[in-house]
């Protein structure tokens, strides 16, 4: 489909939404999970088999659980939406106890009167095959008992379990028991590689040469934030090697680890590579609603910044924030809001959001609305009185014209690190510029972060991290933050600044999806003029 046709086609179906039933009708739809399914199937090696399960149900307080997310990768290849449940993926059809030939079984809650009328309706087997389009479904309590051996398959992939799930005395069909049944006929050993490790090792085999100084840099940043990386042998030499041919030969190891036969057949790493090289290239359908999530978190920003005020909470922002989301029927929040002013703008992900009144300080917004399971990623920064100081408009501009310059390299082929490379070498020279560092060579840490990461069903997608291509939708998100007490003139103390967009990589060019929001200065200057409708909301005080 050529860029051109695409880009209508999503822009007119953002706005369509027919409820006949007072439901929405535009989630994905069967035909799409199906084809994800085979496009899995693809991938996989003859005689392999796929297993995945569902996120588990997490306890808030008591007997109160936080609403139910399921698992991106589940719901990617299944559309279902429930817990306790499992699917299995053949690489060939085989043939069931009845003689019937199948090539992949969900496995689902069974219905239950007494439950539904506590937590809603389930779909059970026969909604399972009539809504998601399934030929062969079972119960969850089926999977206990199904007969499969996985010794017959010369590869059982899925991801390692991170063993973060309750057993629940009433559910003999839980999670719990799913996943421990599933460890026993696999004769599974606890892979001694955590999540982070191993994604980081697919970054470092994805990762090329010319490039591989910069990636060694950004993991050594996230080094504090998780000790098993810290402790992996291969990555700490990646890390502190002295150079390109160094870090080369650490990556063609873990290549030729990877190669080597395991004595077990199963694999908990190539599941991981597998789905992030679907979920990185987003089809048409998927680019409805994941530009329907964007758009309605660029509608929040525009709102807020005609509602702020001085006097304004951090609260207050996020809610009317989240308020536009759920006008625009965003079911949740991608991630917890972020919304700083002032030195709280300079923790990267500051969630409380408790300061009373934002006064005359900058507001850092870091926000997206999530839609039927796609997540946006969109950042503004605005002064809370209407108009920038001179040193906010300073610090403001150098992180624009670093934004524009990261947008710039989001091109088709270009390295994935090229952006963050682009907007750290303007950011450095805008630093030296104003005397906050001594030259554009100085190592600092007033941008400790990447720019780029995928956005999708989750805010930090999966991706391989190789080459740019068509379809992706990535961050762009250069930021300058210089917190009470950093090693410059106390003129530019609190001063925090983020401007981040939703970037679509597309063969003639990249093109922002949260454009609607406005980025320049004297933009956001003149839109913080116009009237709200929420200036007229006014509460009776409660004291």
């Amino acid at each position: 489909m050529k860029t051109k046709r695409l880009l209508f086609f999503i822009l007119l179906a953002v706005n369509i939404i027919f409820a006949q039933d007072g439901n929405p009708t535009d989630y994905l739809k069967p035909e799409f999970h199906k084809g994800r399914r085979d496009a899995l199937r693809a991938k996989m090696p003859k005689n392999s088999v796929a297993v995945f399960f569902a996120n588990p149900v997490r306890n808030r307080a008591n007997d109160v659980d936080y609403i139910y997310h399921q698992d991106p990768d589940f719901y990617y290849l299944t559309g279902y939406k429930e817990p306790h449940t499992a699917l299995i993926v053949f690489s060939q059809n085989q043939t069931d106890s009845d003689g019937k030939q199948v090539n992949e079984i969900l496995f689902v809650q069974e219905k239950n009167k007494q439950a539904e009328m506590w937590t809603g309706s389930r779909l059970g087997v026969e909604g399972a095959k009539q809504k998601l389009g399934f030929k062969n479904v079972l119960t969850s309590k089926d999977f206990l008992d199904l007969d499969i051996d996985y010794s017959k398959f010369d590869k059982v992939f899925f991801h390692n379990f991170n063993d973060d799930y309750r057993d629940s005395s009433r559910n003999k069909a839980d999670l719990y028991n799913l996943i421990n049944t599933f460890k026993t006929q696999v004769n599974f050993e606890k892979d001694k590689e955590s999540p982070m490790v191993k994604q980081i090792k697919t970054i470092i085999k994805a990762t090329e040469i010319e490039n591989s100084a910069n990636v060694a840099q950004r993991i050594g940043e996230v080094i504090t934030q998780f000790p098993e990386v810290k402790e992996d042998e291969e990555i700490m030499q990646y890390v502190e090697a002295e150079s390109n041919s160094i870090r080369d030969e650490i990556k063609k190891q873990l290549i030729k680890i990877d190669a080597k036969p395991e004595e077990k057949n199963y694999d908990t790493r190539s599941l991981s590579t597998y789905m992030a090289e679907l979920r990185e290239i987003k089809t048409a359908e998927e680019l409805v609603l994941l530009t329907k999530a964007i758009r309605i978190s660029a509608q929040g920003q525009i709102e807020v910044m005609k509602a702020m005020h001085p006097g304004m909470s951090e609260t207050e922002i996020q809610g009317v924030h989240e308020f536009v989301y759920k006008k625009y029927g965003s079911e949740y929040e991608g991630y917890p809001s972020i919304v700083g002013a002032g030195n709280n703008g300079c923790v990267l992900h500051y969630i409380e959001n408790t300061k009373m009144k934002v006064e005359d300080d900058l507001v850092l917004m870091d926000l997206g609305a999530e839609y039927h399971g796609y997540t946006a990623d969109v950042t503004r920064t605005i002064p809370a009185n209407g108009t920038f100081s001179k040193e906010q408009r300073a610090i403001y501009d150098i992180v624009l014209e670093a934004q524009n310059a990261g947008i710039e390299k989001c091109q088709v082929g270009e390295v994935f690190w090229a952006s963050n490379q682009a907007a750290q070498q303007v950011i450095n020279k805008g630093l030296a510029r104003l005397g906050i560092i001594e030259n554009e060579n100085v190592k600092h840490n007033y941008l400790p972060h990447g720019t780029s990461h995928h956005i999708g069903l989750d805010v930090h997608d999966p991706g391989t991290y190789g080459p740019l291509a068509a379809n992706q939708v990535i961050t762009v998100e250069p930021g300058i933050y210089i917190p009470e007490g950093s090693d410059c003139d106390p003129k530019w103390w609190r001063i925090a600044v983020r401007i981040e967009d939703d970037i679509l990589i597309t063969e003639k060019g990249p093109v922002n999806l949260s454009a609607e929001a406005p980025r320049k200065a004297d933009e956001i200057e003149k839109l913080m003029k116009k009237k709200s409708a929420l200036d007229d909301f006014k509460l009776p005080k409660l004291d």
